[in-house]
């Protein structure tokens, strides 16, 4: 049985968009960190895969590309034990208070 994530073959009637997309600097950061993580051996490419793949259907087809990629950080970093929830959510409320961002 097919995953919300495989959705290749499926009919879909709305166009590709082949427009090319200019990444926000958030979308740079999360390619970036996902990298590190990488290079220093705290997440494989299949960990991060499975991770977002393992989304609830409804929160994978609602988020972009980036988003599923953060999400997914934030799942391995709190699976492994390197951050926990509490820390991630006490550290994004500080940077929303700084920088005004959700």
């Amino acid at each position: 049985m097919a995953r919300t994530h495989d959705m290749g073959g499926r009919p879909d009637d709305a166009p590709l968009n082949l427009e090319e997309h200019t990444l926000a600097d958030w979308e740079v950061v999360a390619d970036a960190l996902s990298v590190a993580l990488g290079t220093r051996g705290l997440r494989t490419t299949d960990e991060h895969r499975r991770a977002m793949e393992n989304m609830p259907a409804d929160d994978y087809l609602a988020l972009s590309y980036y988003e599923r990629w953060v999400v997914g950080t934030e799942a391995l970093l709190v699976e492994k034990g390197i951050l926990t929830r509490e820390e991630i959510d006490r550290k994004m409320a500080e940077i929303e208070a700084t920088w005004g961002v959700s």
